[in-house]
């Protein structure tokens, strides 16, 4: 049909099989009741040098509208209505490129150059690949032998001043497990993304999972306290990265963000920030300088009970560094059982406090007469949203929480919890935020498990509320 369309052009017949492609074009365009003109308009410019060329392509697509138009091949034409999404420039974009655009926006607005210490493993790859194209922003990549030199290297770059960042998955999240633990000894800044996948072992590693978040919370030797975040969607990932070094570099201490296969390689229409809306890294922290008497690289600040970020090299900021305790204050090694006692509790006081620093858990209740709340973390946003609101639709009353930090929970979890009769927790796992849920808050939680490798659809969920409402 497309070569019959163009038979009064002068074009070949090998042309004009390239040109199908518009004709196809013209057809779904015409299906979905999309406009022609944008299209046309772009035909015009791109192939402006080439009139023949975009003659025959405006032909082609044209010929595929008309084929539509006047074709009783269809029963039924498509309208897809405006989202209603704030006014703005918008872009699609996946969550690994989100993550790796977001870690480049956060090391700018902290003054920091950005270090990545890598080694490629599916389905984080792709953040290295971005992050190594973009020298001219300061960033350094270095593609390391194994997991642990990765780490190891991003941990260095923190120490030497740098924002140290790592990236893996679940099995490198174990190998990195000692790094990360020296990390919250030192008490330094340092990001690592987990892209999870489907385990364990080598697991499935291109389908999805959530199942790294017990390891993220407790997977070192010792009490080990770090702050673990989880994006909700592709762009959130964005987001969660300039969270994630606000955090890290605010509290000098590591940041584990918990993003998914499904996440890093689906993709949504991600509204492009204004500058202006990003906030100001740089009055989060301040590197240490030397004063009139001993520096004492353990003296915290009374709020936020970081230590001092002291540079190597500067003149009388010497100190001893390392994984072995110290001593509070004055950093030197120490084996006093009290000293130790003092330094665990410091450690998880820093983490504890940084609820009072991170947003309210919201709750999405229009009624306000639900009985039935359903909590949710990372990439099950999408599903669980579409089916509450099938449920409602539907005539039933839901609440909906997301939770983005899950170390520490927001202040104000366990209140949201006790408001209503009965929480359900979905995860791609076999409960593991139902099983802190319930130690934590001694909240009777529901739990829905399905570890499939895939993601939940929103009419299996929908069905898993209504049949909770029923039964409550």
């Amino acid at each position: 049909m497309t070569v019959k369309a163009l038979e009064g052009l002068d074009i070949g017949k090998k042309d004009a099989e390239r040109a199908k492609n518009m004709f196809s074009l013209g057809l779904l365009c015409w299906l979905y009741n999309r406009p022609a003109e944008g299209t046309l308009r772009f035909l015009e410019s791109k192939f402006a040098a080439r009139p023949q060329i975009m003659r025959a392509n405006i032909a082609a697509f044209q010929a595929g509208w008309n084929y539509g138009e006047t074709t009783e091949e269809f029963s039924v034409q498509y309208e897809v209505r405006p989202a209603a999404l704030p006014p703005g420039t918008y872009r699609n974009i996946t969550g690994n490129m989100a993550l790796a655009n977001g870690l480049i926006t956060a090391s700018r607005l902290a003054g920091l150059p950005l270090f990545l210490g890598s080694y490629p493993i599916t389905p984080a790859s792709d953040i290295l690949h971005e992050l190594a194209k973009h020298k001219r922003f300061g960033v350094r990549t270095f593609q390391a032998e194994d997991e642990i030199s990765g780490v190891g290297a991003a941990l260095g770059a923190s120490f030497g001043g740098a924002l140290g960042v790592t990236t893996t998955s679940g099995p490198g999240m174990c190998l990195k497990a000692e790094t990360v633990g020296l990390a919250a000894a030192v008490e330094l800044p340092l990001v690592v993304c987990d892209i999870q996948r489907a385990g364990p072992s080598t697991g499935m590693p291109t389908k999805t999972e959530q199942a790294d978040l017990l390891m993220a919370l407790y997977g070192r030797n010792g009490e080990s306290p770090a702050v673990v975040l989880a994006p909700a969607t592709p762009g959130d990932c964005f987001a969660i990265a300039i969270e994630a070094v606000r955090l890290a570099v605010k509290y000098r201490t590591p940041v584990i963000v918990l993003s998914d296969g499904y996440l890093a390689n689906g993709s949504e229409p991600w509204r492009i920030p204004d500058l202006a809306e990003l906030p100001d890294l740089r009055s989060q922290f301040a590197f240490a300088a030397a004063g009139d008497g001993p520096f004492r690289p353990f003296q915290r600040d009374p709020v936020t009970l970081a230590r001092p970020w002291a540079i190597p090299g500067t003149p009388g900021l010497e100190h001893r560094i390392g994984g072995i305790e110290k001593a509070d204050g004055t950093g030197a090694i120490s084996y006093d059982p009290d000293n130790h006692d003092r330094m665990v509790r410091l450690r998880q006081a820093k983490i504890d406090g940084i609820a009072a620093d991170i947003p309210p858990l919201e709750v999405d209740d229009p009624g306000g007469n639900a009985r039935l709340l359903v909590v949710g973390w990372g990439s099950t946003y999408g599903s669980i949203g579409a089916a509450v609101r099938r449920v409602r639709l539907n005539g039933g009353a839901v609440a909906h929480a997301h939770l983005r930090h899950l170390s520490p929970f927001p202040a104000n979890l366990g209140e949201v919890l006790r408001r209503y009769d009965r929480v359900l927790v979905p995860e791609i796992n076999l409960g593991q935020l139902a099983l802190i849920l319930r130690g934590r808050f001694l909240a009777d939680v529901i739990s829905y498990n399905r570890v499939r490798g895939l993601p939940f659809r929103a009419a299996e969920l929908a069905g898993v509320i209504q049949d909770v409402i029923r039964n409550a």
